[in-house]
């Protein structure tokens, strides 16, 4: 565990541990621990941008608790009583940000994600972190009407957690071509409002040219009005996490995609807030 560690340096191996990793993260401002429940590499969906290598469609394995635990707590160990900030982390970003369950697929599919919730909130009171950093989820939303998901999310909230709700596209002929999942976007906005009512959650969307064209006029309006719909409804969103592509994808689309300009990104962004959500920026 010698590599410095930059925003766009995110190997899952680079503690050589299973479960855990860490990262220097662009959004957060500071160091990440990620928990990667998908070592197999599957998930749910295969959005088009996934920066995931050889990923598979399935769920989360079985998930070995004690060695989770273990892992967890020997990388914070490092971090806040160890070397690990001086030798491994740039000087400006030399802070402990947050847990992150993230990883290689959809953590929600875990069969034992209330139990792993619990675990980290145990290892974070060890620590004295409950209330100090947060706790995040990075989902895709798709599980939020499971029983044992919305379990997990009552205990996030409860140790500061936030879930980052995969929000990329309000239209069907969208979500199938960004994240290659048919699931119906009124079945979706019911899960996310779920998610909203359990844990604090932010609107997670990524933007993107996809054969040199931003998003079309008809998906950009869609978004909007789903945003609206959201303060008619007065689900309590937080607001929205909007990025761009910071680093390749590995899908075979990946020469289909590149980055859109900054000041599309905040143009976009200016028509979310006048639609009544907070907007945080990331190109």
């Amino acid at each position: 565990m010698s590599a410095q560690l930059t925003p766009t340096n995110h190997d899952r191996d680079n503690a050589g541990m299973t479960y855990v990793y860490p990262v220097v993260s662009r959004r957060a401002g500071g160091v990440s621990v990620g928990v990667n429940l998908n070592p197999n590499n599957a998930c749910n969906w295969a959005c088009v941008y996934c920066q995931v290598p050889d990923l598979v469609r399935g769920t989360a394995p079985d998930i070995d608790l004690a060695q989770l635990e273990s892992e967890l707590r020997t990388l914070l160990a490092g971090i806040l009583h160890g070397d690990f900030m001086q030798t491994r982390v740039p000087e400006e970003a030399r802070r402990l940000n947050d847990i992150a369950l993230s990883g290689n697929g959809e953590p929600t599919s875990a069969k034992a994600f209330p139990q792993i919730i619990e675990l980290i909130g145990r290892v974070m009171a060890d620590f004295d972190l409950v209330g100090k950093i947060k706790l995040v989820l990075i989902t895709n939303g798709s599980l939020a009407d499971r029983p044992r998901v919305q379990d997990g999310l009552r205990k996030m909230a409860a140790l500061n957690g936030e879930a980052w709700f995969k929000f990329d596209s309000a239209t069907a002929n969208g979500m199938r071509t960004v994240n290659q999942t048919r699931i119906s976007p009124d079945k979706q906005f019911e899960r996310l409002a779920a998610a909203a009512q359990l844990c604090p959650t932010w609107l997670q969307t990524c933007v993107f040219a996809l054969d040199g064209a931003p998003p079309p006029d008809a998906e950009q309006a869609a978004y909007l009005a789903a945003v609206e719909r959201m303060r008619q409804q007065q689900i309590p969103v937080r607001g929205v996490l909007l990025y761009g592509l910071a680093r390749p994808s590995m899908q075979p689309q990946a020469s289909r995609l590149s980055a859109l300009p900054a000041a599309w990104l905040e143009a976009f962004a200016g028509k979310i807030r006048a639609a009544g959500l907070p907007v945080k920026v990331s190109p």
